[in-house]
């Protein structure tokens, strides 16, 4: 099966993202790097989406972004070419689905955690501060985009109650939106470009950063046993 992937890059450094697997990417010192991982990523994200993965993925950029920001940290800004398009009633209740789907399952798995408050990661800075080391930090750092990600396309939100909770009450003054199918794209902070699809794709791609980053932390921190595989996309 083909998928087609968009290519951000600041030098060598590169995140390829899936365009037709919302939220799937993966990273890499190098272009050719992160296309290695790309296929095996597609099976854990259709794993987590409750599908059957298939054997073979043949991987195609079709568009490349060019950034100035630290993409070895994950920091993005790019606009997928198709994220300019309107929405289908039927694509946005499939794609507010999995960022729903996926705000629980993250919320499960910080949940999981016997001490939110352990970790056995070092300590590490970059671009925007020091890196969330704990179980708290890391859900606090990403239920605390919801208001950021919904300002930036015009929509009321806050970040009020659990992640579950505040992305509901997001999506839900979105939808009281005259039109809010086809907004336009829209400058927001920064000079970054925003859409409603854009949004939804960076909901599913930021949990599922730091969901791996989660995992990976508490295998290390509590042992492999210790945390259900509730994700089974971030082993």
């Amino acid at each position: 099966m083909k998928v087609n992937c968009v290519w951000e890059h600041n030098g060598n450094d590169s995140i390829i993202y899936a365009n037709n697997y919302i939220g799937a990417f993966a990273r890499g010192a190098s272009k050719e790097e992160a296309m290695l991982k790309m296929p095996e990523e597609i099976r854990r994200f259709q794993l987590w989406r409750g599908e059957k993965p298939l054997d073979n993925y043949e991987i195609d950029i079709v568009q490349e972004k060019e950034s100035g920001l630290q993409v070895r940290d994950a920091d993005s800004d790019v606009l997928f070419a198709t994220e300019k398009d309107p929405l289908s009633a039927e694509e946005y209740q499939h794609l507010k689905t999995l960022a729903m789907k996926s705000a629980e399952d993250f919320y499960s798995l910080y949940n999981s955690f016997p001490d939110k408050h352990k970790s056995a990661l070092p300590y590490r800075k970059t671009f925007y501060g020091s890196v969330p080391r704990t179980a708290e930090e890391m859900y606090q750092h990403t239920k605390n985009v919801n208001e950021y990600y919904f300002s930036e396309i015009g929509v009321d939100a806050n970040n009020e109650g659990t992640i579950v909770s505040c992305r509901a009450r997001g999506f839900e003054s979105l939808e009281s939106i005259p039109g809010f199918l086809s907004l336009e794209t829209v400058t927001g902070s920064y000079d970054e470009q925003w859409s409603v699809r854009k949004v939804l794709r960076r909901f599913i791609w930021h949990d599922r950063i730091h969901a791996k980053a989660m995992y990976r932390m508490g295998v290390l921190t509590f042992g492999a046993n210790a945390i259900p595989d509730l994700f089974r996309f971030v082993r």
